[in-house]
């Protein structure tokens, strides 16, 4: 089954039922910031403060961003997916991916929004696999409290802050320097958490695992079949799927499925298109087909499933789960 659509414990904005699209900002609540240019930072506090501490549902186009939480509290919603965490603690948001955010008056830390190309343009290629692995999905990081990595990690984010926040900033270097370093040290440990999670489980077959999860959301709405994936991957359908169930329980083409019905979720909920649209835009060309496959998949037609989500939204007791 996929995620619940219930967001009646989650901001606001949730609670409004469906919207006529997901408000597309570059910085939450202003429109109209030139992207291609964009490298900012604030505390956290500047903006969740004017907001209620609650940062409704939106999304970045074009723009990676980084929330690093020092200390405090943060409930998130990334697409369907929603986390809880305390800090230390950092969330890499993609492109493109709707989130949300709740923290609290003790929540302290630093947003980091940046336009990619911005700091991989030039001479810096190791930025750019850096920004590739680790802008890869959406994740949490949890780095140890006791870790060397926090500290390194705050001293950035403030000198960063006090380099954006300077006079000359503009015509200054330094913030894209701070910021490379950042996405570095981001991309550093998001690989050690990779590794330490390989130790467990081997290390070969998790490096395969986390290409074919990049590589299924580069083209799992082109539906691609198993086949084509383990070709680009050096293997044959069997290893793939081998591997995919060691590691989730499900075999290749569940998880490519799963990963669609989520994908229709998360734009049935926020996206108020019709649904022969959405089905189009998900791959399928015969709109019955589309709600023959989610039906299958969630026990509900996308029509029922979007008209319950709104009503549990709104606050009504309504089941969210097939019988």
């Amino acid at each position: 089954m996929p995620p619940s659509p219930s967001t009646r414990h989650f901001p606001r904005s949730a609670a409004r039922g469906v919207k006529p699209h997901l408000p597309a900002f570059a910085l939450y609540g202003e429109e109209g910031v030139p992207a291609a240019e964009l490298l900012h930072i604030e505390p956290i506090q500047s903006r969740s403060r004017r907001y209620d501490w609650e940062i409704e549902a939106h999304v970045h186009q074009g723009l990676h961003q980084v929330i690093w939480l020092h200390r405090g509290p943060v409930q998130a919603m990334l697409d369907e997916t929603r986390v809880t965490a305390m800090g230390p603690a950092i969330i890499v948001i993609p492109p493109g991916v709707a989130h949300a955010f709740r923290f609290s008056p003790a929540s302290d830390g630093h947003v980091l929004t940046v336009n990619a190309a911005m700091l991989a343009e030039g001479d810096a290629p190791e930025v750019g696999a850096a920004l590739q692995a680790l802008f890869a999905t959406p994740r949490t990081l949890a780095p140890d409290a006791a870790s060397p990595d926090v500290g390194r990690l705050q001293h950035l984010f403030e000198a960063l802050q006090a380099e954006s926040d300077a006079a000359d900033s503009a015509a200054s270097p330094v913030p894209r320097w701070l910021a490379r370093s950042v996405i570095w040290r981001l991309a550093r440990l998001n690989e050690h958490e990779v590794m330490t999670a390989a130790q467990r489980g081997g290390t070969g077959r998790r490096s395969l695992f986390t290409r074919w999860v990049v590589l299924m959301e580069a083209h799992y709405l082109e539906h691609w079949p198993v086949s084509r994936y383990a070709e680009r991957l050096g293997l044959t359908p069997e290893r793939l799927n081998r591997m995919v169930r060691a590691e989730t329980g499900l075999n290749a083409q569940a998880l490519l499925h799963a990963r669609l019905v989520r994908e229709a979720c998360r734009r049935l909920v926020h996206v108020a298109a019709p649904v022969s649209r959405l089905g189009y835009e998900l791959g399928f060309e015969d709109p019955a087909y589309f709600c023959r496959f989610f039906k299958r998949h969630t026990g509900f037609g996308p029509r029922d499933y979007r008209a319950r989500a709104a009503l549990s939204a709104a606050g009504d007791a309504v089941p969210l789960a097939a019988d």
